[in-house]
């Protein structure tokens, strides 16, 4: 199992400046290429490829006005147009838009290295190029024996250095089955919200951090552009973002590996995040908890342990429905959080959801169930449409 360790490191002046310079021109050979590729389809309805980009390249380091390439290793280069090739076959295959061109302020500053640009020996990275090794905090050990096959250097909003080492993880396997399963609805005063009744309580991060954050950006929205105190008024916001998100990050890696120990089956709901971030009311508070984080972090730690992840509709009315008796509420404002349904059971909202979550999740297993919204049947009960 290929899997990816994320270390901070602190680079020397030399260091900093040669990386600075790579991630320049990393990002200038990804615009070349997709200049060339997008011109190459609208003049001549010609399409290239990364074969074609690559012997492009060396014509490009011949140009006395891109001799800055030659300055740098080629190996970042050639993975920045294998990138692009990549974006294009994600935009041919309809799992993305058309590739846009990187921008110094807005795109992640990066460059990554294969086998052949760099040097891991006893615990030292040294890049091509470079005379020293990166000064790197070991947080946590390799798996012993393990050599990267990737290195990837990046540099975030709040001038932080990154170094990802791509490694096959031995250590990576099944845990042993269980019997227990959840169903796991998703809120914003907690979290996850397990069939079992248990809630985990949403920290907030971003709403804690709120009036520190406020503050910077009105600072920064006072300085004047262009000026070194607006370059260190924008790098206190950055740090103020990069600290929510590290907290935020940590709790849900928490969260979801304590759900994938313990369960053997775990059923989410399939939210449409995107379109839920449009009620400007829920936005701030929904983009704050992280559902889509939550998912992924969920689903890739059960492919990694062998355990099954199931997303049933979105479309299931899990609040309004009875986990008890199947009747189906008339109405369920949002600000009702407790409810009692005609046959007497009195419902935690955001528990009976998750019930009725698990309930859906393990009908789609058993027979492949497809769940729908319920219906009244002219005598008065209610009954599920089920795809067959």
């Amino acid at each position: 199992m290929k899997r990816t360790f994320r270390y901070r490191f602190y680079p020397s002046e030399v260091q900093a400046e040669q990386l600075s310079r790579t991630f320049g021109c990393v990002r200038k050979v990804y615009n070349l290429g997709l200049q060339a590729r997008t011109e190459a389809w609208r003049l001549r309805h010609e399409r290239i490829g990364y074969v074609d980009t690559s012997a492009l390249l060396t014509t490009w380091k011949q140009d006395e006005d891109l001799a800055f390439l030659n300055e740098v290793s080629c190996v970042p280069l050639q993975q920045a147009l294998r990138h692009l090739q990549s974006a294009f076959t994600n935009f041919f295959g309809k799992r993305a838009k058309y590739p846009r061109f990187k921008s110094r302020k807005r795109s992640r500053a990066c460059a990554e290295y294969t086998r052949s640009a760099f040097r891991f020996r006893n615990g030292q990275v040294t890049l091509a190029k470079m005379a020293e090794p990166l000064e790197i905090v070991w947080s946590r050990p390799l798996p012993p024996g393990v050599v990267p096959s990737t290195v990837t250097v990046s540099r975030d909003a709040a001038g932080r250095w990154f170094v990802s080492l791509l490694c096959e993880d031995p250590s990576v396997t099944a845990l042993p089955a269980v019997d227990s399963v959840v169903g796991i609805d998703a809120g914003l005063e907690h979290l996850p919200i397990f069939s079992t009744g248990e809630k985990i309580s949403n920290p907030q991060h971003e709403r804690r951090d709120r009036e520190r954050l406020v503050r910077a950006q009105r600072a920064l929205s006072r300085k004047q552009k262009g000026s070194d105190n607006q370059a260190r008024a924008r790098l206190r916001v950055a740090r103020t973002y990069a600290r929510i998100a590290d907290r935020r990050r940590d709790h849900l890696h928490k969260v979801t590996t304590r759900l994938v120990r313990e369960n053997q089956t775990l059923v989410i709901e399939d939210l449409a995040v995107r379109n839920m971030m449009t009620n400007h009311n829920l936005a701030r508070a929904i983009g704050d908890a992280s559902w889509s984080q939550f998912r992924s972090m969920l689903e890739y730690k059960a492919r990694w342990y062998g355990r099954t992840v199931i997303a049933v509709d979105r479309w299931l009315p899990s609040s309004k429905l009875c986990s008890a008796c199947g009747a189906l509420a008339a109405s369920l404002p949002l600000q009702r959080r407790t409810w009692v349904c005609g046959c007497g059971v009195a419902h935690d909202r955001d528990v009976n959801a998750a019930r009725n979550i698990l309930a859906a999740g393990l009908a789609v297993t058993v027979c492949g169930a497809g769940v729908r919204p319920q219906r009244n049947t002219p005598g008065g009960q209610s009954v599920t449409k089920q795809k067959a």
